[in-house]
């Protein structure tokens, strides 16, 4: 909601600013995808690697329990 309210007042003090910011967001958004799968996949990654270095300490601590 407050993109689209941002969004108005440019189109109130600028429209063809406005205008081609409206045009471009799909194209911009289309060319920034491959680097949130990569910033998804990452994160993946790092969260696999603390399950499995942080798994015999967890072991470990419900035998003790």
């Amino acid at each position: 909601m407050v993109k689209f309210i941002l969004w108005l007042i440019l189109f109130v003090l600028c429209w063809p600013l406005a205008l081609l910011a409206l045009l471009l967001y799909p194209i911009v958004w289309l060319l920034a995808l491959p680097f949130r799968f990569i910033g998804i996949t990452v994160s993946a990654v790092f969260d696999l690697l603390k399950a499995v270095l942080t798994l015999p300490a967890r072991c470990l601590n419900s035998l003790a329990r």
